[in-house]
């Protein structure tokens, strides 16, 4: 439950002396918080997030490391509080991270109770830290176990750097094909004129400090587990004691004449990003694919194209992830932006002049102008290099892993968008989930059982992407959902969708309904089933949230699938 924010006020019992290290205030009395709840307070106009849990107080910064936002209007689950906006978790009495896509820890501060007053103190020089980086240890002299990284993504750096939070002595070397450090790739199709270095999430100096060896540019090409070896693109090869692969997925092209043409693009790295951008400028830009990154990137170019074309081979946007209801909440959206859609159709050909794009035709006959055509309409595991090893994959080429993230081969160990891996909240299903904060966390866990310190994989997917400035936020695995129970309306765009298979919430949607999806994905990590008769209520306390965030006059509805 969220209290009510304090007004900063000045106190005669606060310490407000410049020559004291600590800056102490009263934020409130002590019969203004019960347990189980939070509030946002202020200490020298710093935000803090105070909370009571079991008759103890503590206090943490109130600021998500992941993008700033306000904890207190999240959702509080014991010793725990989940961001309202992409579901990371901090540790109350602590401030440490628990739970992706956040980075960093919180600051923590001192708290006091004297005469029904509570006190929180916070060190000046640390006053404007909103962030903490977590414990590391570096390299030992004479360790010689190595531990080598396959790709420069999420899963890769949170690996190294569980690592030497761990106290891991050898050596760690992380190899990616990008020219740049581990960078932020969910901002790609959301802000593409960005600067590459304004989204890098560790800079070099990081790397330094923690005996992170960082090898850019440089591409694995064979794998041998019996001599326990890698190969590269420039002949070198380097052994291992352990190995993580991560190498992800690329963009998969159109099987189409044309597509050797200028002015056609895929989005994979911040390069691409920028080319769009400028690419598109006062054009004509014609979209295929209506994922989650052709949908972000029409969005962005509203105000920047001259026209935009977004071909679908389904019906509507979304409709085997979040369904058709939310496909055209989407749609009807664009479409308000004078985005066109063509659905239920495909590319059969790209047509140019002078080397570059000038149409696209479709099965249906229709001929399209087009000064671009950015293709979004799926990935390919970039897993040609463990052919001929002893690692097992499946049928479309993502390596299979345990709980653990281990493969199949001892010492061998697989993470993010590669992975195909057991999915704890369905029932160890095995799946393959291209989520930013997944990722994450399969590196944390293949650090720790690389360490021997055996911990399985429960962490709960969660996702979000941003169309015309609004949030959709998703977190479960929605895969063989029958029927949608509806909060809010789907017109009104402010809802909560919750997916129903065999009687209980597998996963939630939200739009303009938050911290709703948070306290959905806590009540997945906890265990606790949320069933189809709780969802069809009209009383939501289930999902822990006050009158305050949740209107008491929604409107409850069942769509079935």
């Amino acid at each position: 439950m969220s209290g009510t924010k304090q007004p900063h006020q000045e106190h005669p019992d606060s310490d407000l002396d410049e020559t004291s290290e600590e800056l102490t205030e009263v934020v409130c009395l002590e019969s203004d918080l019960q347990d189980g709840q939070m509030m946002e307070v202020e200490v020298g106009h710093h935000s803090v997030l105070l909370t009571r849990s079991e008759g103890k107080y503590s206090a943490i910064g109130n600021q998500c490391t992941h993008y700033g936002a306000p904890l207190s209007r999240g959702v509080i689950s014991g010793h725990t509080v989940r961001c309202p906006w992409h579901g990371a978790c901090f540790n109350l009495q602590t401030g440490d991270l628990e739970e992706y896509p956040g980075m960093d820890c919180l600051p923590c501060h001192k708290v006091k109770i004297q005469n029904s007053k509570v006190y929180v103190s916070i060190n000046k020089k640390t006053l404007w830290q909103e962030k903490r980086v977590k414990g590391m240890g570096g390299a030992v002299p004479g360790v010689t176990h190595t531990i080598l990284l396959l790709g420069g993504g999420a899963a890769s750096l949170i690996c190294a750097e569980t690592l030497r939070q761990e106290n891991f002595g050898g050596r760690i070397i992380m190899i990616t094909r990008d020219d740049l450090l581990p960078y932020d790739k969910t901002r790609l199709s959301k802000v593409m004129n960005v600067e590459s270095d304004s989204i890098l999430l560790r800079r070099m100096e990081f790397f330094h400090q923690h005996d992170i060896e960082v090898w850019l540019r440089k591409e694995a090409v064979s794998v041998d587990t019996d001599k326990k070896t890698v190969t590269f693109d420039d002949g070198s090869v380097q052994s291992y004691d352990q190995l993580l692969i991560s190498t992800g997925c690329r963009a998969k092209g159109l099987d189409v004449p044309g597509m050797k043409l200028d002015n056609v693009r895929m989005l994979e790295t911040p390069e691409d990003a920028r080319q769009i951008h400028t690419a598109c400028l006062g054009c004509n830009v014609v979209l295929v694919g209506t994922s989650f990154v052709g949908m972000e990137v029409a969005s962005y170019l509203i105000d920047k194209a001259s026209s935009i074309t977004v071909i679908g081979s389904s019906e509507l946007p979304y409709q085997n992830t979040l369904g058709k209801e939310i496909g055209k909440v989407t749609m009807t959206m664009l479409s308000e932006k004078n985005v066109r859609f063509y659905m239920n159709d495909n590319v059969t050909e790209v047509r140019g002049v002078d080397g570059k794009v000038k149409e696209v035709v479709l099965k249906s006959g229709k001929v399209i102008p087009a000064d671009v055509l950015i293709v979004g309409i799926g990935i390919k595991p970039n897993s040609e290099f463990l052919r001929g090893s002893k690692i097992q994959m499946d049928s479309k080429n993502f390596v299979t892993v345990d709980k653990y993230m281990r493969t199949n081969v001892p010492s061998v160990f697989c993470g993010g968008d590669l992975a195909t891996f057991p999915l704890a909240m369905a029932r160890n299903q095995l799946v393959n989930i291209g989520h930013w904060q997944m990722a994450q966390a399969h590196g944390r866990i293949a650090a720790l059982n690389m360490l021997d310190k055996k911990t399985e994989l429960s962490s709960v997917p969660f996702y979000w992407t941003v169309l015309l400035g609004k949030t959709i936020r998703y977190a479960g695995y929605g895969e063989g959902y029958t029927e949608i129970v509806m909060k809010g309306k789907f017109e009104d765009r402010k809802f909560l969708a919750l997916y129903i298979k065999n009687d209980e919430v597998i996963a939630a949607a939200s739009l303009n309904y938050d911290p709703a999806v948070s306290a959905v994905a806590e009540r997945f990590a906890t265990g606790k089933t949320i069933t189809k008769k709780e969802a069809e209520s009209e009383d939501l306390s289930w999902l822990q949230l006050s009158r305050s965030t949740l209107s008491s006059t929604v409107n409850t509805s069942s769509v079935q699938c």
